[in-house]
């Protein structure tokens, strides 16, 4: 979609776009019609059960105001929908902040100056000296970084539908090779459409591949997503076995005059074994035989030859 200086923020050149106005006239549009559907549903229900213990007509207002109410909580879960979806993309950077704040505001409230100093020092020179803890901070960081990525990809490339509304991206976890994101895609788009794109995603990623597979076996809308930065194919393996060998020890020269080189069986001598020549098959004679004709009866002057008819 392309981008306007309408936003959510306000009016004016310069404004930092979150949530498209298309988007969220298509989300008001959709909210009032929940709205409706769903007060006339929950007054009817209401009126019905509350009418077997109170007066019709009481029980006709107290359906048709927990119908509102019901009504009006649905219409503010729809129209708020995007403004959601966008508090979900930024809650992990949203805790993060606000924990290192607040653990700072409490620090600075119940210890002193050195015992700060010697906190943060803590903090940040853990992860500097200790490589598996930098390598977790950065295989988290960016777990981060490619949430966004993905979510720039949806907004630059990937829509097709009318609204432009985009999907949800779950969550995302670290692999060996990079990071592993499921996502909820919304009508308008299927698996086909990520394969096709594979190639621009892996860009707008900043990695080498990206591969796209479903998630779910009974829901196609259930997809994850590998972002693959590195092959752990190539890397080194070290033995721990050359950890076994003592420093100094000299090399020793194995005798190879004991290794066979061709099938010895001196269990059979060789005047016990004896060698047949294969009998060979007679081929089948392509013509066959010419079936017996049967005896002739014997002639005779004149004699009886019913027996032979």
């Amino acid at each position: 979609m392309p981008s306007s200086n309408r936003g959510m923020f306000g009016r004016g050149n310069g404004t930092i776009t979150v949530i498209e106005q298309p988007v969220m006239r298509a989300y008001r549009r959709k909210a009032k019609i929940v709205f409706y559907v769903t007060w006339f549903i929950v007054a009817v229900l209401a009126a019905t059960v509350a009418a077997s213990k109170w007066h019709p007509v009481i029980a006709l207002l107290a359906g048709i105001a927990s119908g509102f109410v019901t009504g009006g909580i649905a219409w503010a879960v729809v129209a708020a929908w995007p403004v959601i979806r966008a508090i979900w993309w930024w809650t992990p950077e949203t805790l993060l902040t606000g924990s290192l704040v607040f653990g700072w505001i409490e620090l600075a409230e119940h210890t002193t100056l050195a015992y700060r100093l010697a906190f943060t020092a803590a903090i940040t020179g853990i992860p500097a000296v200790f490589k598996p803890v930098r390598a977790r901070i950065n295989q988290g960081l960016w777990c981060l970084v490619t949430r966004h990525r993905i979510r720039t990809c949806f907004s630059e490339f990937i829509i097709t539908n009318r609204t432009g509304s985009l999907p949800l991206i779950l969550w995302a976890r670290p692999t060996p090779v990079g990071e592993r994101v499921w996502i909820w895609l919304r009508p308008g788009l299927s698996l086909d459409d990520l394969q096709n794109r594979l190639d621009k995603i892996a860009v707008a990623c900043w990695a080498s591949t990206a591969l796209a597979e479903t998630a779910s076996r009974s829901n196609a809308a259930f997809i994850r997503l590998d972002i693959k930065r590195r092959d752990v194919l190539t890397g080194t393996i070290t033995s721990p076995l050359l950890d076994m060998i003592r420093p100094g020890t000299p090399a020793t020269q194995r005798d190879t005059t004991e290794i066979p080189t061709a099938l010895d069986l001196p269990q059979v001598p060789a005047s016990e074994v004896i060698t047949t020549r294969p009998v060979p098959l007679k081929r089948p004679d392509h013509k066959m035989p010419a079936p017996a004709s049967p005896p002739a009866p014997a002639a005779s002057d004149g004699g009886d030859i019913s027996d032979w008819i």
